[in-house]
C-alpha cells in the first residue's frame, strides 16, 4: 500500500475540455498538471485539495487519490480494504458511500467490490453507510490495481452555491468558464451575451474579472473529513482579493422571465453592480459604449429548443447584427451543427473539439476581432 502527504489529485474535466481545465491548473499554480482520460491530474497535499474546490473555475470534481494496492479476487480486496488506513481520512460519525469501476480485471463485479469495501469500512472504523452521503469513496480496479480515491467535493462544482433560477436549457457554470478561457477571455474586456438565458456567462465574467472564487459560497465533502482544518481553510477562504472591475457585463434576452432570472442570479452572486440584463430581441442589440471586447452565445439549436425550421433565420439575424453593429468585436459560439454556425455569416475559425452538454456534442466557433459591416442588404430578422 501507497499512501503518502503528497499524493495524486484529479480534476474531472468536461469531455473534450481537459487541455483547457489544464490550461487553468497550471494559470492557478497547480503542481505538474498533466492531462488524462477525463480530465487533469495534479500533485499536492490536503491544502491544495481544498484549494482546487475553492478556485478551480472548470474542474467538476476534485478527487483525492489516497493509496491503492494490487488485488485478484474478492477475498483478497476485502482483506486489504481492512488494513487501510481509513482513519487518517474518515471520522467514525460522518456517513459515506462507495462506488467502484472494474477494467481489464480479475474482479470484473464493480457492485460486489464496492460492497466488501463499504463492509470493511463499516466493521473497522463504524462509520454508518449512507447512498446518499456527501463523503463518497472512489475504487478503480485497473489492470488488478485498485485505486482508492475521495470525491473532495461532495456535489458537482458547477453548483457555485448562489444560483438557484435556470432556465430550461442551463449552461454549466465549469463548462462556460471553459468556453470563456478558450475564447481567451482573462477578465480584461467587456462580455455580452445577447441570449443570456439565466445569465451564466454574464455572471462568470463578472466574477473572473472581480476575481470572486468559485467556491466561495458552498460546502464542501471535504470538510467532514478526519484530516480537516477549519481554521487553516477559513484562513484560506479569506485570503481571496476581490476588486470591482472597470469593466461592465451585459445580457440580454427576449424572455422577460431570463431576465428576472438573471438579475436575481446575478445579485446572489454579488456581482448586480457590474452587470447589467435587458429584454431586448437580437435585431435591437447594440454594442455598450467603451471598448470592444467578446459576445460570447449559446443559442438554441432544434435538438433540444426551438424549431429547427426557424433556426436558421434566426442565426442569420445573430450574425447580421454582430457584423453590421460589433466591430472589433471577437464572437464565440456555441451551437450543434456547422450548418447553423455558417448561418450566421461570420468569419469562424473551424472549431475546437465536440464537447458533450447535456447529452449532446456542442461545438465552439470563434471569430477573431470583426471588421465593420461588411453586408447590410439583408433586413434582420426579429427573435
Amino acid at each position: 500500500m501507497t499512501s503518502t502527504p503528497d499524493f495524486e489529485i484529479f480534476l474531472m474535466a468536461p469531455p473534450g475540455l481537459e487541455a483547457v481545465l489544464c490550461e487553468e491548473s497550471r494559470a492557478r499554480r497547480f503542481a505538474k498538471p498533466k492531462i488524462v482520460a477525463g480530465g487533469v491530474e495534479v500533485r499536492g497535499t490536503w491544502a491544495e485539495v481544498w484549494r482546487a474546490n475553492l478556485e478551480l473555475r472548470g474542474a467538476g470534481h476534485v478527487l483525492a487519490r489516497i493509496g491503492q494496492f494490487r488485488v485478484l479476487h474478492l477475498a483478497q480486496l476485502d482483506k486489504r480494504a481492512r488494513k487501510f488506513p481509513w482513519r487518517d481520512t474518515l471520522r467514525a460519525d460522518v456517513p459515506f458511500r462507495v462506488e467502484a469501476s472494474c477494467r481489464k480485471s480479475r474482479i470484473y463485479h464493480s457492485d460486489a467490490a464496492a460492497q466488501r469495501i463499504e463492509t470493511a469500512i463499516r466493521e473497522e472504523l463504524g462509520a454508518p453507510v449512507s447512498a446518499d452521503a456527501d463523503v463518497c469513496i472512489k475504487a478503480r480496479i485497473e489492470d488488478d490495481l485498485c485505486t482508492i480515491s475521495i470525491d473532495s467535493s461532495g456535489g458537482s462544482l458547477h453548483k457555485r452555491g448562489h444560483k438557484e433560477a435556470i432556465g430550461k436549457a442551463p449552461m454549466r457554470e465549469t463548462l462556460a468558464a471553459l468556453f470563456l478561457r478558450q475564447c481567451g477571455y482573462k477578465g480584461t474586456e467587456p462580455v455580452v451575451d445577447p441570449m443570456c438565458g439565466s445569465g451564466t456567462f454574464v455572471i462568470e465574467a463578472a466574477e473572473i474579472a472581480a476575481g470572486l472564487n468559485p467556491g466561495r459560497s458552498r460546502h464542501f465533502a471535504f470538510e467532514q473529513l478526519a484530516n480537516f482544518d477549519a481554521e487553516a481553510w477559513q484562513r484560506m477562504r479569506d485570503a481571496g482579493q476581490a476588486v470591482t472591475p472597470g469593466l461592465r457585463f451585459y445580457g440580454s434576452d427576449r424572455d422577460a422571465g431570463a431576465i428576472r432570472m438573471s438579475r436575481a442570479n446575478a445579485k446572489r452572486a454579488g456581482v448586480s453592480g457590474f452587470t447589467e440584463f435587458k429584454q431586448q430581441a437580437i435585431s435591437d442589440l447594440v454594442p455598450p459604449e467603451g471598448p470592444p471586447g467578446l459576445v460570447i452565445v449559446n443559442p438554441p439549436f432544434g435538438d433540444r429548443i426551438g424549431d429547427k425550421t426557424e433556426l436558421h433565420a434566426l442565426y442569420g439575424a445573430l450574425g447580421h447584427t454582430l457584423k453590421s453593429r460589433f466591430s472589433g468585436w471577437r464572437v464565440g459560439l456555441i451551437t450543434t451543427e456547422v450548418a447553423l454556425a455558417r448561418s450566421t455569416g461570420l468569419p469562424f475559425a473551424p472549431p475546437a473539439r465536440p464537447v458533450s452538454h447535456g447529452g449532446l456534442k456542442v461545438l465552439l466557433f470563434q471569430t477573431g476581432p470583426l471588421a465593420g459591416a461588411v453586408d447590410m442588404t439583408a433586413a434582420p430578422v426579429n427573435s
